[in-house]
């Protein structure tokens, strides 16, 4: 646990210090999010549609992080 949280540590000051990190971080997670609402789009989305899209990009940033 120890070592995922100097991981974590040192991610979130690189995220802080690093404008462009920053910005491929939030790229990537966006593109996950846009990917996942293309893939489960409706022509109306209500909250229950967009919160079930926007955890399935969660998922898919994350498989992609750890591919």
């Amino acid at each position: 646990m120890k070592k995922i949280k100097e991981a974590v540590s040192v991610l979130s000051k690189a995220l802080k210090e690093d404008n462009d990190y920053y910005y491929g971080w939030q790229s990537n997670i966006a593109m996950a999010f846009k990917d996942e609402y293309n893939r489960n789009r409706k022509n109306y989305m209500n909250s229950d549609d967009i919160h079930k899209v926007a955890n399935e990009a969660a998922k898919n940033f994350l498989n992609l992080l750890i591919k």
